[in-house]
């Protein structure tokens, strides 16, 4: 179908057409506000990074471990608010131009909204499979009858990102035929 110029459009239409995209930009500041909360997470980060270091040679093995654990799990975080925070500007606002840069991520710009929830699921499984092997690691502090609960949800996130992979499967199958 060809394109037809804008000035051919009706005037109205076209004015509707102009503001309907500009109104993209409305998403600019949930971004911004993305990226002040992974300043927080960093606040957080470093918090949990310092707060038992003048212990550590006290703490035991196992606190070593869910304290590690602690920070893997706010790193997770942060590369998926980053990733969110990237694609979604690029997918939804406007192409950043950073291509020149010597520290663009490779996967910016080749990110689209299917694979932007891929990595997104997989994501919230890891977290959450770190989150279930912290509670499994300090078994005494955790009341029995949460864990059914807590292996139940950890296995909804991973159904759940297979199910969403196994329907982008079909999905690009189906565009193919």
């Amino acid at each position: 179908m060809p394109k037809t110029p804008i000035a051919r459009v009706n005037p109205v239409e076209a004015v509707v057409e102009r503001g309907l995209f500009a109104s993209r930009w409305l998403m600019a500041p949930f971004y911004v506000g993305l990226a002040i909360a992974l300043a927080g997470l960093m606040v957080k980060f470093i918090q949990q990074l310092i707060e038992p270091l003048p212990h550590l040679l006290d703490l035991k093995d196992t606190e070593v471990i869910l304290w590690v654990l602690t920070l893997i799990d706010l790193s997770l975080a942060a590369n998926l608010l980053l990733m969110v925070i990237f694609s979604g500007y690029e997918n939804f606002v406007s192409k950043m131009h950073s291509e020149d840069h010597p520290d663009r991520p490779h996967w910016m710009g080749t990110i689209d909204f299917s694979g932007m929830k891929l990595k997104l699921i997989a994501s919230i499984v890891a977290i959450s499979a770190i989150q279930l092997l912290k509670v499994f690691m300090s078994l005494d502090e955790t009341p029995r009858a949460d864990l059914p609960w807590l292996v139940g949800i950890h296995i909804t996130f991973v159904v759940s990102g297979v199910l969403l992979a196994l329907m982008d499967f079909i999905h690009e199958r189906s565009e193919r035929q």
